[in-house]
């Protein structure tokens, strides 16, 4: 039975591969982040610049409605004052009022990003009939690698995969010119088959950081990728401290049940 069963599940993964290959999706680029592995935490002024990247170009398409405004303090990324006046630089629609309309605010803290969207039809009508995907949880629902042990061992590479996507525009090749829809993009990365019909949307020298990094394709793109990182899952670093003292009281524990275990079967021959 074992043996049935380790055959089903390596028969169950070449399928699933070869699957990924019909559809001509690349692996994601290895690039390497500051918070991978169990000790692994995210460096505040990358995603200070990768907050920049999404506010000023993918923001401009790309809700993140689960995100709230707080988050960016809760996380250390800005302070409160920060947030507080980041978040008055948003429009927010609020109400009704005491006479039933609706009104225009400035964000506070507890708001989450507004959509550029007042709805889905408009999203559709500015972007040829698709609604772009919302970018809270965009690394949590969209693999980098494949393989049931690959992503247990190495995660599913969701921030690679986005910083692939945006590195990953190409000339398109002569053999598939002849099928390239009008107003879609060639590039093997994107999960939805290699015709994309997001523009490349960063280009050099397009955003200006404060701190003077870089601003290239390549390294925006690992900014706002790191950046997702975080919406997706910003209490990761408490989790990861939490995981490391379970396991240091699960050693301890045992350690304590051995000794308990060996003093009272001493007399036991």
């Amino acid at each position: 039975m074992k043996k049935l069963a380790s055959l089903a599940l390596a028969g169950l993964l070449i399928a699933s591969g070869a699957a990924m290959a019909a559809e001509g999706q690349k692996t994601a680029k290895d690039v390497s982040f500051s918070f991978e592995g169990p000790f692994g935490t995210f460096d505040r002024q990358q995603l200070q610049r990768g907050y920049k990247v999404y506010k000023e170009v993918c923001a401009n398409c790309h809700s993140m409605r689960l995100v709230k405004f707080r988050n960016l303090a809760e996380g250390g990324i800005f302070n409160e004052e920060q947030v507080k006046a980041l978040a008055a630089t948003y429009t927010v629609k609020d109400g009704p009022d005491a006479s039933g309309e609706m009104f225009d605010r400035p964000g506070l803290p507890s708001d989450a990003f507004p959509s550029p969207f007042a709805n889905d039809e408009a999203a559709k009508a500015a972007n040829g009939g698709a609604v772009p995907p919302d970018l809270s949880l965009l690394t949590k629902s969209r693999p980098g690698w494949y393989g049931t042990f690959n992503q247990l061992w190495n995660g599913i590479g969701g921030p690679q995969y986005i910083y692939s996507v945006l590195t990953g525009y190409e000339e398109t090749p002569a053999e598939l010119a002849a099928e390239q829809p009008e107003g879609k993009y060639y590039n093997p990365y994107f999960g939805a088959g290699h015709w994309i019909g997001m523009p490349p949307p960063l280009s050099e020298g397009q955003v200006t950081f404060d701190d003077g990094a870089p601003n290239t394709v390549d390294a925006m793109s690992h900014d706002v990728a790191a950046f997702l990182a975080f919406t997706a899952e910003p209490k990761m670093e408490e989790r990861k401290e939490l995981g490391f003292m379970v396991l240091i009281y699960l050693a301890v524990f045992t350690a304590l049940l051995y000794l308990v275990k060996k003093k009272l079967w001493a007399d036991v021959h």
